[in-house]
């Protein structure tokens, strides 16, 4: 398919069919996001995957406070996403700047990842409500490091797709 077809069969599944993910897919969805553009070349992530039913509920549970991301502990995988320490050329540019680079740089590796699992056949959610210190307990995650994003893996218990709600383009562009 071309990238236009992809882009608009990816969605944010919530309904997780039960069938575990194929590591080598996943490794995959590593390699995309692994070739995604970062500033200075940084790369400043790591993604630490569960993949058992333990520390898939685990990471499930960190999601779900006060009811949120109910779905999330359906998925067979789930990836979080580590903000690391960016190198020296795009820390020190980002504060000339006043930039997150990193931020930038992890939501590049992220759309890359789950890209990729759409052109496997997989479905993704990005999760951005959790309780973070719960995961660096639980994943020996080191406190000086931030967990930005959980992106819930699987195969999608319906494969149908949603109508995408998106402004027009001239709401969202200009050509000057």
């Amino acid at each position: 398919m071309d990238f236009l077809e992809l882009a608009a069969k990816r969605e944010s599944c919530r309904n997780y069919a039960d069938t575990p993910v194929d590591k080598n897919k996943l490794n995959l969805c590593l390699e995309a996001a692994r070739l995604a553009p970062s500033a200075c070349n940084s790369q400043p992530w790591t993604m630490i995957l569960a993949l058992t039913p333990e520390k898939v509920g685990q990471a499930a549970k960190a999601a779900q406070e006060l009811g949120m991301n109910r779905f999330i502990g359906k998925a067979p995988a789930i990836a979080m996403v580590v903000e690391e320490k960016t190198n020296i050329s795009s820390k020190f540019g980002g504060a000339l700047k006043d930039q997150q680079y990193a931020q930038t740089d992890i939501g590049l590796a992220v759309a890359h990842f789950c890209l990729e699992a759409t052109q496997l056949g997989l479905s993704t959610c990005i999760i951005g409500w959790f309780n973070e210190a719960q995961l660096k307990k639980d994943f020996d995650i080191p406190e000086s490091k931030r967990v930005r994003l959980l992106i819930a893996v699987g195969y999608a218990a319906d494969s149908s797709l949603r109508e995408k709600k998106r402004r027009p383009v001239d709401e969202i562009a200009r050509f000057v």
